[in-house]
């Protein structure tokens, strides 16, 4: 902790010092901003590039599609998705065939049957 006269002396180097000047709300965001936005690891796929990788091409330890239609989740990790399915096999379709193998929804028209995928990032 410091003392009173220590605290007196940094407040006033603050004092004499030139603020910065803060940045409007409506300026553009400096280019290391950008760059650290980037670099970071949830910037590297969108949606849609996720679900076209290969499983073993994926980082994550658990992977996770849920059902637009009948709002069920289902859980693999992905060690036990390369097992079963193969490295190479490609997610979304592994994804369908996880939700498909438990469809509860089965009208008997192909255009209706089955579940809904919806690719769910954590």
């Amino acid at each position: 902790m410091p003392t009173p006269k220590q605290v007196e002396k940094l407040a006033a180097e603050a004092a004499r010092r030139p603020a910065s000047p803060a940045a409007a709300p409506d300026a553009p965001l400096p280019a290391e901003y950008w760059e650290s936005v980037l670099k970071d690891a949830r910037a590297g796929a969108t949606g849609a590039q996720m679900r076209q990788r290969r499983l073993s091409d994926i980082q994550r330890h658990v992977l996770r599609i849920s059902c637009r239609r009948c709002e069920r989740t289902v859980e693999i990790q992905t060690a036990d998705a390369v097992r079963l399915y193969r490295g190479n096999a490609i997610w979304k379709d592994v994804a369908q065939r996880l939700l498909d193998n438990t469809c509860q929804q089965r009208t008997g028209r192909h255009e209706e049957d089955g579940c809904w995928p919806a690719f769910e990032t954590p």
